[in-house]
């Protein structure tokens, strides 16, 4: 065996590194080396084999391509000669064949990478669409390669490095994480199943069976996170089955967790828990089969969901390329800081994803290099209880790089914001708003802090904080107790603008659904189930569903030919009308407020109606009679015309 003394390293760092920081940093490396090694030799004289020496050579060139701290160095170190202690463990060091000893250094090193990599995405900035995109790009190849290496060199890792069953599932969650953070990114949905691939994988050939019975509470913490992650991707996929058995699992892993370690984050795990029940039972409404099984609804956009354009519409070229989903409601239901308002919305707002996770070979096996084909979504920004700096700060990038002919849509969700006084200007900023988050208390919902009358209130967006976003095409929909503050916007630029608003208040014979999510933007999201709540319906089969359904699309093609007919709309309208995104959601809006106009609880008051800056012509719209039959049609299919006026327009 060739040993070396450690006192000529420092030689060896000097050398490696010119410069004197890093030298230094080399140096502390040295020490825990030395502090490592046991006395060996003459006198208690450290030596170490060439070996050694080359895995620390490895640590010295990992330390190269980045400044590190002492702890991060210390750390490289420790784990590439707890590689050395592992491959010693087994025998004496010449017995290991000199490709084995390859094999284990070259996956201790794509290990190592990848979680460098890995880490390093915490430091990329969040908004902007193109800085991350290299990196992501190096992270996913480097995690490719390591999937590959451990499945080709799996008995050598067993046998040499002691490669455990919950380290692959490790690797196999942090790609899952990153097909998951990489729809984040850009909104392809497609990614959401190979997430779901990789977690999917991981479930099904147990590889966190074994972590119980390490007395490693930071193991089982894993594994409990692991589930979380999973069941956020199953939500957005819909499989509403499999969240349920994961909700079972995940609260079987708590008490098990909670029984055997006497920790004090168990509040926060049944926290979790409720969360996820609370989410999963939003929907007023359910759909059964006839075994009373409850169906699945999907509410993507399809390839029939929005209405076709015509021969003869004459409607803009402009299409929807950005969206901030923003989500500010006190006491709404949510999960992973996802509220339901917004996770309907961005639901709105995507298409049907491909299912690639049927064409691969096995679960979780999907090669990287194998990009999903190219289907336009919106790129989406979600922002949960954000501070009005943050707010401003996504919606600047966004503008930045909105491209041309495009369209910046603004969802908020949020709790209003009244002004504190009376003023005798009406301006942008005398209205009010939406409330964004704050270091201070929210008292009884609405009732902020009071600041003195005379100053606005600084933790609000006002309609005049987005006049500046106003010089491109502009889509704002406002779900808000004070949404018609945003009523009184002005063109400024003479750009494509149009505010969809909410109803301020609702009837308070309508049961109070507001920790469930708003109605209003469950009226954009999947209008016919907001239609059966708002008739007093809970539940309904299969087959009278389906048949509702295709009678709204009718609906919907009816309100398109409405509003391209109209003489009197204004022309923001038909500039979006072009996007099948912005088209669904218009001609729901209407559908909308036809229906409350038309509903008898809905007409004690004038605020309960949704409202739209500009103003929409009522007579050819809203109030339009040719759909208001279509909307007692429908009320009659379902048996509760009773619950809607005969003839609207007498009232007015």
């Amino acid at each position: 065996m060739h040993l070396l003394n450690t006192s000529m390293l420092g030689l060896h760092c000097q050398l490696h590194f010119p410069d004197p920081e890093r030298s230094l940093m080399a140096h502390k490396a040295c020490l825990a080396l030395q502090a490592w090694i046991p006395g060996q030799g003459q006198g208690g004289v450290r030596t170490i084999n060439f070996s050694t020496l080359f895995l620390f050579q490895l640590s010295l060139e990992n330390l190269s391509q980045k400044t590190a701290n002492h702890r991060e160095v210390e750390t490289c170190v420790m784990t590439e000669l707890a590689l050395e202690e592992t491959m010693s463990s087994g025998g004496a060091e010449d017995d290991i064949p000199q490709a084995e000893r390859k094999t284990v250094t070259d996956f201790c090193y794509l290990l190592d990478k990848s979680k460098q990599l890995f880490n390093g995405l915490r430091d990329l900035p969040q908004y902007g669409q193109k800085q991350w995109q290299s990196y992501f790009g190096r992270t996913f190849d480097v995690y490719t390669k390591l999937w590959k290496f451990q499945q080709q060199h799996r008995q050598v890792l067993d046998n040499r490095y002691g490669l455990k069953r919950w380290q692959i599932g490790e690797i196999a969650s942090k790609i899952g994480q990153l097909y998951y953070h990489y729809y984040l990114r850009t909104s392809e949905t497609s990614y959401l199943n190979e997430a779901f691939s990789f977690y999917s994988a991981i479930r099904q050939r147990s590889y966190y069976s074994q972590v119980n019975k390490e007395d490693r509470p930071e193991l089982v913490v894993k594994k409990l996170r692991y589930y979380a992650r999973f069941i956020v991707v199953c939500l957005l996929l819909n499989k509403m089955d499999v969240v349920k058995d994961l909700v079972k699992e995940l609260s079987d892993e708590i008490e098990d967790y909670t029984h055997r370690f006497n920790t004090e984050d168990q509040v926060e795990w049944n926290l979790v828990l409720q969360e996820v029940a609370a989410f999963i039972e939003a929907d007023p409404v359910m759909v059964l089969n006839d075994d009373n099984t409850i169906v699945i609804t999907s509410n993507r956009l399809s390839e029939t969901g929005a209405p076709l354009l015509e021969q003869g519409m004459i409607v803009g070229q402009l299409a929807l390329a950005d969206a901030l989903i923003i989500g500010n409601c006190n006491n709404q239901v949510k999960f992973s800081e996802l509220t339901i308002d917004m996770f309907r919305m961005l639901q709105a707002l995507e298409r049907e994803p491909m299912n690639l996770a049927s064409q691969m070979n096995k679960p979780g096996m999907q090669e990287s290099t194998e990009k999903p084909a190219r289907r336009e979504n919106p790129h989406k920004y979600l922002l949960y209880k954000p501070t009005f700096s943050q707010l401003y700060t996504f919606l600047a990038a966004s503008f930045k790089e909105l491209p041309a002919n495009s369209v910046l849509l603004i969802y908020l969700s949020a709790t209003g914001v009244f002004p504190s006084g009376r003023s005798d200007s009406e301006g942008p900023y005398d209205f009010g708003g939406v409330l964004t988050n704050s270091n201070r208390d929210i008292i009884n919902g609405d009732a902020l802090h009071k600041r003195n009358q005379a100053y606005k209130e600084m933790h609000c967006l006002h309609p005049g904080d987005l006049y500046p976003f106003t010089r491109k095409p502009l889509f704002i929909i406002v779900d808000s107790s004070n949404s018609v503050a945003y009523k009184n916007f002005t063109n400024l630029f003479g750009q494509p603008l149009v505010c969809l608003l909410s109803p301020t208040a609702y009837p308070k014979a309508l049961q109070d659904q507001s920790q469930r999510g708003s109605l209003f933007t469950l009226f954009l999201n999947n209008p016919l189930m907001a239609f059966l709540f708002v008739s007093g319906l809970s539940s309904m089969r299969r087959g009278l569903w389906e048949k509702c359904q295709d009678y709204l699309r009718k609906i919907n093609r009816d309100i398109a030919q409405l509003l391209t007919h109209s003489r009197s709309i204004d022309q923001s309208f038909l500039q979006f009308f072009g996007d099948e995104f912005l088209r669904l959601l218009l001609t729901r809006f209407i559908f909308c407020s036809a229906t409350m106009r038309m509903h008898k609880i809905f007409r004690q008051e004038t605020r309960n109606y949704p409202e739209s800056y500009p103003q929409l012509p009522r007579d050819e719209t809203v109030e339009n009679p040719h759909l208001q039959k279509h909307i007692l049609e429908l009320a009659s299919i379902l048996d509760v015309r009773n619950v809607f006026l005969e003839n609207t327009l007498d009232d007015y």
